[in-house]
């Protein structure tokens, strides 16, 4: 066969032909009358293996140890080549991120996207410092990609800088609040945990709905901090869990705040006291938590509140009388 026969059903140019020819990769076997190269079916083979193999990405010259070295075995060079694919395509992944960033950053000028991939660089830098001017300046220069922002904060582990993010999120609208979301389901435990932090500084309504979902969550911290942040909000069916975290002595003062801010409306203040006092007749509760459930009563008006305390005046426990008795003659209710 002819080399332009060849190059139509191989789809190798002729050109490429004899560049092959040229380093040793593959040579016509024999010659028409005329000169010209004719391959053989063996060459024609040999042919598709240098194709074959070069779409592995080996080199010319790889390729030609492969075919004619006995002693090249395969095993190192496709692990290497294995790890270079992996580098190529995390490259051009972060390429496409970065271009898909801007674009939905809608940039007017080209002014813009050196504004825009200048703050990217920042949020992406070693120094903190930087970091944190980057999240600042989100919102008062550059509008930064809600996606940005949310992959920068559920990374992010210095407390300022994390702080300045979530501040730009929370002014940013709701946007980011699906993908706060997904974090939520995050296999790790600090990311669980960034996420629902910054769900709790986004004052939308889809936040809270989403609070109140975490209140579910599996992980006890996700479900403390959702129930902190519903408490500033009104919701009702943060009670348990902030009752929970007065008994635990986990952020037991941030709880019983949110339980008093809670009790301004009327009807919520007697189920809280309710809760508070159930908690109290638990015979396994510790000696501690009666006395900071006691404490807790302290900031939740009502009757049913100034009754358990009352009661509570004549504890067996001294510590808890002495509290309770204390609290009565602030409220004005001492017997």
């Amino acid at each position: 066969m002819l080399i332009g026969d060849v190059a139509r059903r191989s789809g190798v140019s002729a050109r490429m032909l004899r560049h092959y020819e040229s380093l040793g990769l593959v040579r016509p076997t024999g010659r028409s009358e005329a000169g010209y190269r004719e391959y053989s079916s063996e060459d024609i083979r040999r042919i598709f293996h240098i194709e074959s193999l070069r779409s592995l990405g080996l080199s010319l010259r790889e390729v030609g140890r492969a075919l004619d070295d006995p002693g090249f075995t395969p095993s190192e060079l496709v692990d290497d080549l294995i790890r270079q694919t992996r580098e190529r395509i995390a490259r051009e992944t972060e390429l496409l991120t970065r271009l898909v960033r801007i674009d939905a950053a809608e940039p007017a000028d080209w002014e813009d996207v050196l504004r825009i991939v200048e703050l990217l660089q920042a949020l992406g830098s070693e120094s903190a410092g930087k970091r944190q001017r980057a999240a600042l300046s989100s919102v008062t220069e550059a509008p930064l990609p809600v996606e940005a922002l949310v992959e920068a904060v559920l990374s992010e582990t210095d407390t300022n800088v994390a702080g300045a993010l979530r501040w730009a999120l929370a002014r940013s609208g709701d946007d980011g609040l699906a993908l706060l979301a997904e974090g939520l389901g995050s296999p790790v435990a600090e990311v669980r945990e960034r996420a629902v932090q910054s769900i709790a500084e986004i004052p939308y309504g889809a936040a809270t709905a989403l609070l109140r979902d975490a209140l579910m969550n599996p992980d006890i911290v996700v479900r403390r901090c959702a129930a902190l942040a519903l408490g500033t909000r009104g919701g009702a069916d943060a009670v348990p869990t902030l009752v929970d975290m007065i008994v635990e002595g986990v952020n037991d003062t941030d709880a019983a705040d949110a339980l008093s801010a809670l009790a301004s409306d009327p009807v919520l203040a007697d189920r809280i006291a309710t809760g508070l006092v159930d908690r109290l007749a638990q015979s396994a509760v510790q000696p501690s938590a009666r006395r900071r459930l006691t404490q807790a009563l302290a900031d939740i008006p009502g009757p049913t509140a100034s009754r358990a305390l009352a009661d509570l005046s004549h504890d067996d426990d001294r510590a808890v009388a002495l509290t309770a008795t204390y609290i009565l003659g602030l409220r004005g209710d001492a017997r």
